[in-house]
């Protein structure tokens, strides 16, 4: 098949299964936690993508219950991890141990961390070391581990969903940027209002969750990833996702003022990428087979507002990330380009 060669595009009407799956997860997600109904959507485009995710709140919001209950539904293997000051990279990787195999005879067995799993749950991430956070930088990218000259593979799928509290500053070490950049996504996770308050306590005595109804198959979540890979992405939005993270950079003929004024450092190309993927995901789950401007919107600052590096003027002037992203989401069109219509082959993962 030549490269250029157009490729076959799905029909709306070989997506309605998967958009079936995929409205039974977000029900299921939204009658465990209750008023998070937008926060869920955008953690299930995230699984879809097959990214990792920082979840930033203050305590009780429900970071954990919420990635406890995915794990549930999507029935992974799921562990979790209070990130301490005194936690070890072998606390999270594993380490190996002189045990007796036969009699008489010692040797070092590898004893498995709580990283192999499918879904990491790293509470309060920012409350270990940076040495501690760095054992997660080739589980996250690689998706292995590799100790004493032996790499050893996770499992598939591997999700790393970590939550921090953005208030508290005493014994917490913020990530480094090597660290934040393997997050598809920095999800602030905000107040709920009164009315889903008023349920909460009238409903759920000690704010006790019901217990899932449904939950989905294995297979079915690795029909999931499969069909994402055949979301049609066409040129003039792939062109708009370029020009979107080439603005975040002060040098960019595109980058308005307040980029200019306050972005020290703008995103990687590991931006693009996430972007584009997002967007194949949030068109899945908005029941559409082509990929659209509003989808890269909808999925951009999620994607952005922990890569792109501020200045300290943008702190003097309390300006943060998500100001300058929105100007520049106002402000960069995008244009559809009639004669660059030709079809974009999906890249497929491994």
């Amino acid at each position: 098949m030549s490269d250029k060669e157009p490729i076959t595009l799905l029909q709306p009407a070989e997506i309605l299964p998967y958009s079936e799956l995929l409205n039974k997860l977000l029900e299921q997600l939204d009658q465990i936690l209750l008023g998070r109904s937008q926060l869920h959507r955008m953690v299930v485009v995230g699984i879809l993508s097959q990214g990792h995710i920082l979840l930033e709140g203050l305590p009780g919001l429900g970071k954990t219950a919420l990635v406890k209950a995915l794990g549930q539904l999507l029935q992974l293997e799921f562990k979790r991890v209070q990130f301490t000051p005194d936690l070890m990279p072998g606390d999270i990787l594993g380490t190996h141990i002189l045990q007796e195999v036969t009699p008489g005879k010692r040797e070092m067995v590898f004893q498995p961390g709580p990283v192999f799993a499918n879904i990491l749950l790293a509470d309060e991430i920012n409350r270990a070391s940076p040495k501690t956070q760095s054992a997660l930088l080739e589980a996250m990218q690689e998706r292995s581990v590799t100790l004493m000259g032996r790499t050893r593979p996770l499992p598939c799928p591997f999700f790393v969903l970590a939550s921090q509290n953005p208030i508290e500053l005493e014994g917490t070490y913020p990530l480094p940027e090597a660290q934040l950049d393997r997050f598809l996504f920095k999800l602030i996770v905000t107040d709920v209002d009164i009315a889903t308050l008023d349920k909460i306590i009238s409903t759920r005595r000690h704010g006790e969750p019901p217990i899932a109804t449904w939950n989905m198959k294995p297979e079915e979540l690795q029909s999931l990833f499969r069909i994402m890979d055949k979301i049609f992405l066409p040129k003039p939005v792939s062109r708009y996702i370029a020009r979107l993270v080439a603005a975040t950079h002060a040098k960019s003929q595109e980058a308005t003022d307040k980029v200019r004024q306050y972005v020290l450092y703008g995103a990687s190309p590991r931006a693009a990428i996430g972007i584009a993927e997002a967007a194949r995901a949030h068109a899945l789950l908005a029941q559409r087979v082509t990929v659209g401007f509003e989808d890269v919107q909808a999925v951009s600052m999620p994607v952005l507002n922990h890569r792109v590096i501020l200045n300290y003027k943008a702190r003097f002037d309390q300006i943060d990330c998500g100001k300058v992203m929105e100007e520049l989401l106002k402000k960069l069109t995008p244009i559809a380009l009639p004669d660059q219509v030709e079809t974009v082959e999906p890249s497929h993962k491994e």
